[in-house]
């Protein structure tokens, strides 16, 4: 047992290792670049620590003892570890990864097409995205920002307001192409719809709120085509199988595009929108104010306003 006073060194033991693997302190103290009096020394240290004997000495050199063969064994499988242990830090990718939840629908059509910008501008940083439910990564320990559609009550953390909600009809410009654009929004009502589902606790727009907001007294066709995913919905709007509910910046690249088209002007605002949701715990807060300065310099450079709000309630 080593002594407590005197703990044991990881260059005593590369000194055994050498000394045991040359069975020579001449020959250890030359590929250590030291002399053999102090190879001699760090082994006697070593030696009175563990209070063995790991060498005999013998007329022609040393020999290792019982103990001092066992010990070697320990102590390359030690050494070697150590070694690659550092060799695989030293030499991997210097890429950072940082972990970004989301739905699919911003995912889709605002995150994705400008994630190659923030890749350009950081070439060290990797984003994977997790995308899923309105409400995923909100509970996930390993999610370092979550991009979420909420009226930004949350009970922890500190959150970006991106942007509050504001919807519209969307469609394929075929799909009005023999109309005079833009419609009565009381004509909205004559157009096949497409749906999406509501799923639990959700509290996007749907066409019956979309029709209240906008004052439309007809009540909306009945779901000829619905779909409990956004990007879904949207595809079938560009195909030219219906009306969507567009939200602003979700669409707005498709509708610079020419894929879809507004037939009507109006449009409805709500207390929600989206949100970044940045953890409590501060470990890889400089890779998260980095991507977080990037979100920042998009929405500037469309005009919108961004703020930081500390929540807690």
């Amino acid at each position: 047992m080593a002594l407590a006073d005197e703990p044991l060194s990881l260059d005593s033991l590369r000194v055994f290792e050498a000394a045991a693997r040359h069975l020579s302190f001449t020959a250890a103290a030359a590929e250590l670049g030291t002399t053999q009096p102090a190879v001699s020394q760090q082994i006697k240290r070593l030696e009175r620590q563990l209070s063995v004997r790991l060498f005999d000495r013998v007329y022609r050199g040393i020999v290792l003892t019982e103990s001092g063969a066992l010990l070697l064994d320990y102590v390359q499988t030690g050494l070697e570890s150590i070694d690659s242990g550092i060799a695989a830090i030293t030499q991997r990718s210097p890429h950072e990864v940082l972990k970004v939840a989301t739905d699919f629908a911003f995912a889709a059509y605002w995150l994705m097409p400008r994630l190659p910008r923030f890749h350009e501008a950081n070439p060290d940083l990797d984003v994977s995205l997790i995308t899923g439910d309105r409400a995923l990564g909100l509970a996930r320990q390993d999610i370092d920002v979550t991009l979420t559609f909420s009226d930004g009550r949350f009970k922890h953390g500190d959150a970006l307001a991106l942007f509050r909600e504001e919807v519209f009809p969307v469609c394929s410009p075929r799909l009005v192409k023999e109309m005079a654009l833009p419609l009565p929004r009381q004509a909205l009502a004559s157009l096949p719809m497409l749906h999406l589902k509501p799923g639990v606790n959700s509290h996007w727009f749907d066409w019956k709120g979309l029709f209240q907001a906008l004052n439309i007294q007809a009540p909306p066709i009945p779901a000829v085509l619905s779909f409990d995913n956004y990007t879904l919905v949207i595809q079938a709007a560009i195909a030219g199988q219906g009306v969507a509910i567009g939200w602003r910046h979700l669409v707005d690249d498709l509708l610079h595009q020419g894929l879809l088209c507004r037939p009507i002007q109006e449009s409805a605002t709500s207390a929600y929108g989206y949100y970044a949701l940045l953890p409590e715990r501060k470990r890889r807060g400089r890779l998260i104010e980095r991507f977080v300065g990037w979100l920042h310099d998009e929405l500037n450079g469309r005009g919108a306003e961004i703020e930081r709000i500390k929540l807690g309630i």
